[in-house]
């Protein structure tokens, strides 16, 4: 009887043990799909700006996920119509901060500069092209990843300047884009448009940032760090960009302070009820969710002409660079640089930039024959030229391009400020933003 109970301890005690062995191996090793545990699974949350992309990206995303068992990818994006840079540091503010964030050129990354992780060891890093990461760089250190390339001016319907018998190769300096606004203006009934342009001065990201950018960037040589670096701003090119300001707002669909890029892109431009507007090649995919042949056979772009210095250049530039948050755990931190190494430089990640994404790469060993989009294309064939001009606005002094110069820019498109309030004013935002 004794060595019954004996046994019967021991037999416990070994069922005992075998469960808690069990537990501890199931909890730290994959399961029989291969898939790893909870307490492997590394999550990576992207906080970023691009809505023309949304889509695509969360698709990728789950892409990802399948091919790598072990991470698991959240996505937030806020642009367009919001302020990106003020959401961003409402949801540092919050305490729940991303792996994966935007920055956007030196004055970002002096913002932002506790929370980069250095970037020099990615492989995308190496492969960046000349100059695209000269906004981001500290030292020796690489703090963001080139989103793409990039390019804007007019875009146009081709359809509706062949009917009003416009060669948009006939358009090469201010004044004959100026013609060319008037004869579509007079002939609008019968070209069945509301009007030229739609002209979205709600959006200060459009007027205080890229169109500002077109007339500031000549007098900081195109170059960013010039721009981050100045402590006056001159507007040099001021009478230009006034009439350019005014010829989008006297001829577009009214009243443009309360038009928004939405409205702009969707609603007027990709349904024919304007003829032109000012955007870049990230409207793609956006005109070809509405009208997939006006996308593809019937848009074109044309420089934004700058009198007094070239008419026939387009600014191209790195809109925006990913950012990893050196905050994170140093696994999180390894996965998020796994990730965009695996985007940018894989033969998987290299077709979804071009045919999926649509970009315009920024980085080496990509086929450009294979740049899928007209827009983009044409974008490229400028580049290629030496035709553009650089992106300065992303040095401008913190929140001076949409709080102070885009604001000024409403003000005065609907008659509350005059032009020389307007450039004496944003010369003075400019010069205390530099001296605090």
């Amino acid at each position: 009887m004794k060595a019954k109970k004996v046994f019967l301890a021991a037999l416990s005690l070994f069922l005992l043990l075998s469960v808690a062995l069990f537990g501890c191996s199931s909890s730290n090793s994959s399961d029989d799909s291969g898939n790893k545990s909870s307490d492997d699974q590394v999550t990576i949350d992207i906080f970023q700006f691009k809505v023309e992309f949304k889509d695509q990206f969360e698709k990728v995303a789950k892409q990802y996920e399948k091919e790598h068992p072990g991470v698991k990818i959240n996505i937030t994006t806020v642009g367009g119509g919001e302020d990106y840079g003020a959401a961003l540091k409402s949801k540092f503010a919050s305490g729940d901060e991303p792996a994966i964030f935007n920055v956007g050129g030196p004055q970002d990354v002096e913002d932002w500069l506790d929370k980069l992780a250095d970037l020099s060891d990615t492989k995308a890093a190496s492969l960046a092209l000349e100059g695209t990461l000269d906004g981001v760089k500290k030292g020796d250190q690489i703090l963001g990843l080139p989103y793409n390339q990039e390019g804007y001016g007019l875009i146009y319907n081709k359809e509706i300047f062949k009917k009003a018998g416009i060669d948009p190769k006939n358009i090469k300096s201010f004044s004959d884009l100026e013609n060319a606004v008037k004869k579509l203006d007079k002939e609008k009934k019968s070209l069945g448009i509301d009007a030229v342009f739609a002209f979205p001065a709600k959006e200060t990201w459009v007027t205080g940032l890229h169109l500002s950018n077109v007339f500031l960037a000549p007098e900081f040589d195109s170059n960013v760090v010039n721009a981050f670096n100045a402590k006056t701003v001159e507007f040099k090119y001021g009478d230009a960009m006034k009439k350019f300001i005014d010829l989008q707002n006297k001829y577009s669909v009214q009243p443009t302070v309360s038009l928004d890029y939405s409205q702009q892109v969707e609603e007027l431009f990709s349904t024919g009820r304007v003829a032109i507007i000012q955007q870049g090649n990230w409207v793609y995919n956006s005109i070809a969710d509405i009208d997939p042949e006006l996308a593809e056979k019937n848009i074109g772009i044309l420089p934004i002409p700058i009198e007094g210095y070239k008419e026939d250049v387009i600014p191209v530039g790195v809109p925006m660079y990913w950012a990893v948050n050196k905050n994170k755990d140093e696994k999180v931190v390894k996965e998020s640089k796994k990730f965009l190494d695996w985007l940018y430089t894989s033969d998987e990640g290299k077709e979804i930039i071009l045919n999926e994404f649509k970009f315009i790469p920024a980085y080496d060993g990509y086929d450009s024959s294979e740049i899928s989009d007209p827009l983009s294309k044409e974008i490229y064939d400028y580049a290629q030229q030496g035709k553009t001009i650089g992106w300065v606005f992303m040095g401008y002094p913190t929140g001076w391009g949409m709080e102070k110069l885009g604001v000024n820019i409403q003000k005065y498109v609907s008659g509350k400020m005059k032009w020389d309030e307007l450039i004496a004013n944003s010369k003075k935002e400019w010069e205390e933003a530099r001296n605090k």
